[in-house]
This record gives structure tokens, sequence and C-alpha cells, in this order.
């Protein structure tokens, strides 16, 4: 890791429309954030450590992960924007490590601070509230998603769940999302020529993100 240093300031309206939350942060905490570049491969920390920070991932992608019995690594959540670790709010030691699989951009903001800032700060609260609320919607909707055995179904689960209007666009790779799917990126590179094939998803790509829709009911290509 780079020595930690502090951020430029960030433009509150820009942050509104491209980083809603850190622009809920109380003004005071973000002014203590400190950025920090990882190399891949590099730590954020370590199981058995004291959390001492809450982190916000700005690019890049964190993954944090136990080993097992047999020395594999098991991931536990892959981060590619946004705070992670939530848990370590109320933890006294980290229970996984946490390293960078790409180069990486943080923000990293003394914990003390961000507890008292969400038992003072009314707004702030209500935000994580809402967020926590999020996730775990979100987790139940990827578990559902891991019990379908077909790669079909869980991409159009995907579709479902985390599209708006039967469209969802895809900034990260597909090797990273084929790993949230559960899937090899072999099966879901087949799965999604399949359907796009049927006519039932169009598979598109616009700019570097890949862009998923639903097919018109009753659709099928030529």
């Amino acid at each position: 890791m780079v020595s930690p240093r502090r951020p430029g300031a960030y433009d509150r309206d820009h942050m509104k429309a491209t980083l809603p939350e850190l622009a809920a942060l109380p003004v005071a905490l973000r002014a203590l954030a400190l950025e920090s570049t990882l190399a891949p491969g590099q730590t954020v920390f370590r199981r058995g450590a004291r959390p001492a920070r809450m982190f916000f991932l700005l690019e890049g992608e964190v993954r944090l992960a136990r080993t097992s019995g047999a020395g594999g690594e098991i991931v536990l959540q892959r981060a590619n924007c946004g705070f992670f670790a939530e848990a370590s709010l109320e933890a006294a030691r980290y229970h996984c490590d946490a390293r960078a699989a790409r180069r990486s951009r943080l923000l990293a903001f003394p914990i003390a601070p961000f507890r008292e800032a969400l038992r003072t700060d009314e707004a702030f609260r209500a935000f994580w509230i809402g967020r926590l609320a999020r996730e775990v919607h979100a987790l139940r909707s990827q578990n559902e998603r891991l019990s379908l055995r077909r790669a079909a179904e869980r991409i159009e689960h995907y579709l479902e769940a985390e599209g708006e209007a039967g469209r969802v666009e895809l900034p990260r790779s597909r090797k990273a999302w084929a790993a949230e799917l559960g899937l090899t990126h072999e099966a879901l590179y087949r799965a999604l020529a399949a359907l796009h094939r049927s006519g039932e998803v169009s598979v598109t790509r616009v700019g570097g993100a890949l862009v998923l829709s639903r097919a018109r009911p009753g659709r099928r290509a030529s």
C-alpha cells in the first residue's frame, strides 16, 4: 500500500451522482478520510486484527476471504465499489482477510468517529440502516439465485432481481460476474450466447459495460 494521503476535495453534487454513499457521510467524517492505492495481492486487513478503520472502495476489487483446511481460498465477499466489511463496526476482531484482487483505490475512515457519527447524526443513521436493509435483500436474492441449477436460470434471475425494467448494466468484467453467479466464465459465456440466440435476452456492450435486456414477450430470434 502506498502511504495514505488526504484525498482531494470531493464536489458534493458530483458525489451525489456518482458516489451517493460518500455524499451521505457527515462533512466532518469525510474530512477524516485517508486515501490509499493498493497493488494486486496487497492486504487491507488480516484475520484476527482489531478493526481500526471503515473502508470505502473507490475503484478496483477487494476480496474478503478465509483459507480452507485444504489450503484453498474461500471468498466471502467481492467488493467492487462502496463500503465493505461493515460487520467490523461491531466486531472485536476481523474474521477474515481482505486483499486487493487488482489495482485498487480506497478511502479509510477511523472507526471511532464513524461509530460516533452513527450515534449522533440522525440522517446518517437512517441512511446506514437503509443501506444495510438493501444489503440483506441483495444477499437473500443471491442465495436464491445460487440455489438454481442451470446457468441460464441464474442469469435470468439476476436480470429480474437486479435490473430495472428488464435491463441491467454490468460495469465489471464477465469473469467477476461469473464468480458472483457461482459459475465458471466458460459456463457463463455459453449460457449468455444461448439466451441471445433464442431471443430471450439481448446481450450488448455499451462502452466498457455489458448490458442485458429482456426481449419483448413472445419475441424470438429468426
